[in-house]
This record gives C-alpha cells, sequence and structure tokens, in this order.
C-alpha cells in the first residue's frame, strides 16, 4: 500500500491533518482503536489500526466510507461523471445536486450514487464545509473554485485497500455506541475522540447533523471518557481551549491537558478563523 496516499479524501470542518504530529506524540500502544467522531480519518489513516471501530453520526459521511470500500469502481465513474459536469455546468450543476435531498425519494437512491453526491459537494461547495439546515438539508454555498480536484483515484484506492484488508467497522449512530465494546473487552484498547468543538458564540459550523452538539452533549461525552478510564481504557481528547471544556476536564484528577495551536479557516465568526487555541485531553 502507499502510505503516501492513505489519506483523507474529504475536505472536513476541524480536520486533524496538521496536528497529526502532537496527536501521534501522545498515541500509547494500543491492540483495538477507536474513534467515536472519525470525521475526514485523518488520524485513523496516520494511525492506520489492524483492528478498528469508526463511528459519526453522519449518514453521508458514513456512506462513503462504506463506498469505498465495497464498491470503489463505481464510485470513482460517477466521480469522473460529476467532474465532467462540473466542468461543463459549475454552479448550476452543482445547485441541481445539492437540491437531490430535498427530493421525497432521496432516501431509495443508490448508496454509491449518494456517496459520489456527497464527495462531489464536499469538493465543491464554500472551504469543504458540510452543513445542514434544521430540516437536514445540505446548505453549503456553491465555493466558485476555478478548478476544483473533485477526487483522486489514487487516494480513493488506498483507503478502499486499507478497509478491506484490515477489521474496521464502521457505525452509524451516537458515540457512546460506539465504544460498547471498548468498555466490555479486554486487551489494549485506545479511544480517540475529536467531537464538533465547543464553541465560545455557540456558532461554529458543528451544523454537519440537525440538532447539532451541545453542552450537554460536551458533558455526556465528559462522564463516558470517565467511565472508560475507570475501566482502562486509555482515551485522547481533541476540543476547543473554551474555558467551559478546560473547566469540566480540570474537575477529573485523572486528566492531563496539554495546548496546542491550529489554524482554522471555517467559521463564521473571525475570532474563529486563523491560529486557535485547542486542547489534548488524555487520562494517563
Amino acid at each position: 500500500m502507499n502510505g503516501g496516499s492513505l489519506r483523507p479524501y474529504l475536505k472536513w470542518a476541524g480536520g486533524k491533518r496538521q496536528l497529526l504530529d502532537p496527536i501521534g506524540r501522545l498515541v500509547p500502544s494500543f491492540e483495538e482503536y477507536y474513534e467515536p467522531f472519525v470525521g475526514a480519518g485523518a488520524v485513523l489513516f496516520s494511525l492506520h489500526p489492524e483492528k478498528a471501530v469508526i463511528n459519526d453520526t453522519n449518514t453521508e459521511l458514513c456512506m462513503t466510507y462504506e463506498t469505498v470500500r465495497d464498491d470503489v469502481d463505481g464510485l470513482i465513474e460517477l466521480l469522473k461523471n460529476h467532474s465532467e459536469m462540473h466542468r461543463l455546468r459549475g454552479g448550476e450543476y452543482f445547485y441541481e445536486v445539492r437540491a437531490m435531498d430535498r427530493d421525497q425519494n432521496f432516501r431509495n437512491i443508490g448508496k454509491t450514487e449518494r456517496a459520489a453526491r456527497t464527495i462531489y459537494l464536499n469538493k465543491t461547495c464554500y472551504n469543504g464545509l458540510y452543513r445542514v439546515n434544521s430540516d437536514g438539508y445540505f446548505n453549503a454555498p456553491f465555493g466558485k473554485y476555478r478548478n476544483p480536484s473533485i477526487f483522486e483515484e489514487e487516494v480513493l484506492r488506498a483507503v478502499s485497500e486499507y478497509l478491506n484488508k484490515n477489521d474496521v467497522k464502521i457505525l452509524n449512530g451516537d458515540f457512546s455506541d460506539a465504544v460498547e465494546d471498548a468498555l466490555r473487552g479486554g486487551g489494549q484498547r485506545f479511544v480517540y475522540f475529536d467531537p464538533p468543538y465547543d464553541s465560545l458564540h455557540n456558532s461554529g459550523f458543528t451544523g454537519y447533523q440537525a440538532g447539532g452538539f451541545s453542552r450537554d452533549d460536551q458533558i455526556r461525552l465528559r462522564d463516558l471518557m470517565v467511565k472508560l478510564t475507570e475501566n482502562g481504557v486509555k482515551c485522547l481528547l481533541s476540543n476547543a481551549a473554551t474555558e467551559f471544556i478546560v473547566t469540566i476536564y480540570s474537575e477529573i484528577p485523572e486528566f492531563h491537558i496539554d495546548y496546542v495551536e491550529a489554524t482554522r479557516m471555517i467559521n463564521s465568526v473571525s475570532t474563529g478563523r486563523g491560529k486557535v487555541p485547542e486542547v489534548l485531553v488524555r487520562n494517563w
């Protein structure tokens, strides 16, 4: 496998590619890997574990992982068509594809077609922002890129090879369900949490599922990390360095907080762009 090609095939708000070094320095040895908020999978592909459970609440995102694993050839052919249509019709074609989820028959569309749509929209919408409205309809605007790269075939094939040659379970549910086996099982288990970030203004782009991720959810996640700690599971969590996040994790003596900086360009509030302080919280 070409290690350089095993990398995210999507752009994603809060992606971890630029923080792989500080995260990698903290990752302990493990036999089983869990990532309940997988997003674009930068950490997953960097570690490329042989046994993993990945999860996300975003159904369309999870469908891309399943399709890359199960039908990469069909996916590539559809993406080639999207690329050509985008070249010919641009924004008109983008909005036509974006509107597909408003159709009552959208749920009946094949998985490969839906996955290709998600990847196409991701690479051509504004800043790669996956955002839905309160009804769950994709509503990020057209990106107006001059010549966007819709897909890289070698990356899709490398990810497909990885997912097929290793024991990687793909789930689409609540983060707590994704670590049930970690709580029950033995051996060396490691969980990496990368939830939608806490926002001072409650305006970060976390709306990739209708309903969002509230501070009650942040506390529920913290409490799950406490439970995992009590069961001997090593955990690492990324989040914004807001007073709220620092406070709720500082309350737990077993937790250690490291501060890092990341460049974030996707935020509706100017103070949330540029170099932004973040935390890495570990339980060892």
